[in-house]
């Protein structure tokens, strides 16, 4: 299996529980960071291909909740979502972990473990 790798913002709380979960399964894996790396754009791309720009996009979040409305309005489509996640890498619902073939989104202990051990 190749090597998971988990996007997210360090500072964030489900990130950091991601992070400590997966220390302690003894799991390698590769972090990339939003706010220091940016978003990769042609993986925005493979992620709202396998789960969809709506579960991507945060709605629940203090970033979300600070837009401008007209921007919140303008989030329609996947090609509208993804410019708002480029621009407002924030509002991109964490952690994104890539496993090799299969995308999830947020943290869940249950089916990371299996993932995990593929």
């Amino acid at each position: 299996m190749t090597t998971p790798v988990l996007y997210g913002i360090p500072n964030c709380d489900t990130v950091k529980k991601a992070r400590t979960w997966l220390a302690g399964q003894g799991a390698a894996y590769e972090f990339h960071d939003f706010k220091k790396q940016g978003v990769p754009a042609a993986r925005l791309d493979d992620w709202i291909a396998q789960v969809g720009w709506e579960k991507l996009v945060n709605r629940k979040g203090n970033t979300w909740r600070g837009l401008d409305p007209a921007v919140q309005a303008s989030v329609k489509d996947a090609k509208s979502a993804k410019a708002v996640m480029l621009a407002q890498p924030s509002v991109i619902k964490r952690p994104v972990v890539e496993w090799g073939g299969s995308t999830t989104v947020g943290f869940d202990p249950a089916t990371w473990a299996l993932l995990a051990r593929r």
